[in-house]
């Protein structure tokens, strides 16, 4: 896709004085402008409350993923942000620009791409881009350039004059990615893009969102694959019944669902077990300590140089492990823990 010359944001802090010909240093994650706000944001269908004041901060270049449940209030966020849906109360910002006020602004600054999306079948890929790329107005002598590249950009271009009815269903998700991107929106809203996707097309998806990332897109991907997210995404917002219970960065939220560090320590002798479990059970910082069959799980509280500091004393006790590593809490174990399993 076409590049535009980098920009300052507009309303950031005056550019600080450095050595002449020095590269400026990246802006750390609190320093970079704010693409998505909400604030108190609701929305009731019939009396029924299915997002119940939505407070949140999404930063430029930044996936977040919306983890919930079906039923917790993704989709209805989503199509609020995208101004497809009007909210019940409070407010909701793409860019500073909000989206009740300003609909036609916002959708110019964002590409929404639905969970169920229409296709015409009918069409080959390249009509169906070019039909899209004439509702966003894009002129017809830059349109068929700008069309070329996000096929290159999705990996479409060999298919560009096949029907869209043969794609299978990773493709079609390609094709409807695609469609998104024509007008070459800052904020990218993605709902369960993954769903449905065998392995190889997820992989796929995964690379592409990466790569639009290093494009310095801000993307919102709504999704119940907790595995997938983990695994792209820099911040994420856990929501059950219309309530956000967690935000921020995922290790922030790793460290909030577990109360200690865990490792496991995987013994060359099992018959050393018991002996590295007595040993780490007398350590500094240790909370816990069980001997398994040919290894030993140690959970404790402790810094860097007293985890090195176990290290060195395992060896110093003749006790022989061919690893010892570090088991982390992941997604599916923050969401778990954070949530109580209601829908809204």
């Amino acid at each position: 896709m076409t590049q535009e010359p980098d920009q300052a944001p507009s309303g950031g802090e005056p550019a600080r004085d450095s050595a002449p010909g020095a590269a400026p240093a990246p802006a750390t994650p609190s320093e970079r402008p704010v693409a998505v706000r909400t604030k108190g944001l609701t929305k009731a269908y019939d009396g029924k409350v299915a997002l119940d004041g939505l407070d949140l901060e999404i930063r430029e270049g930044d996936i977040f993923g919306y983890i919930g449940p079906n039923g917790a209030g993704k989709t209805t966020t989503l199509r609020i942000l995208a101004a497809l849906l009007l909210p019940t109360r409070g407010r909701a910002e793409i860019a500073g620009i909000d989206v009740v006020k300003e609909p036609r602004r916002i959708k110019e600054l964002v590409g929404y791409m639905p969970d169920a999306f229409g296709v015409y079948e009918n069409m080959t890929l390249l009509e169906y881009l070019d039909f899209f790329g004439a509702a966003y107005k894009i002129p017809k002598p830059k349109r068929r350039r700008v069309i070329e590249d996000v096929l290159a950009l999705t990996d479409l271009a060999g298919k560009r004059t096949d029907p869209v009815s043969a794609f299978s269903r990773g493709m079609k998700q390609r094709a409807c990615l695609a469609k998104t991107l024509l007008h070459d929106p800052a904020v990218l809203l993605l709902d369960e893009p993954a769903s449905g996707l065998d392995p190889r097309a997820r992989i796929e998806l995964r690379e592409l969102l990466r790569e639009l990332q290093r494009m310095g897109k801000t993307i919102v991907v709504s999704s119940h694959i907790l595995t997938e997210l983990s695994t792209i995404c820099s911040t994420v917002g856990i929501l059950e019944s219309g309530k956000l219970v967690a935000a921020g960065p995922v290790e922030e939220i790793l460290r909030r669902v577990s109360a200690h560090r865990e490792f496991v320590v995987d013994l060359l002798e099992p018959g050393d077990a018991a002996r590295a479990a007595a040993w780490l059970q007398k350590a500094p910082g240790v909370e816990r300590v069980e001997a398994l069959d040919g290894s030993v799980r140690v959970a404790l509280q402790a810094t860097e140089p007293q985890v090195a500091a176990l290290i060195e004393g395992l060896v110093a006790e003749r006790i022989r492990f061919t690893s010892f590593r570090e088991e982390r809490a992941d997604l599916e174990t923050a969401f778990m823990t954070l949530t109580k399993g209601q829908l809204a």
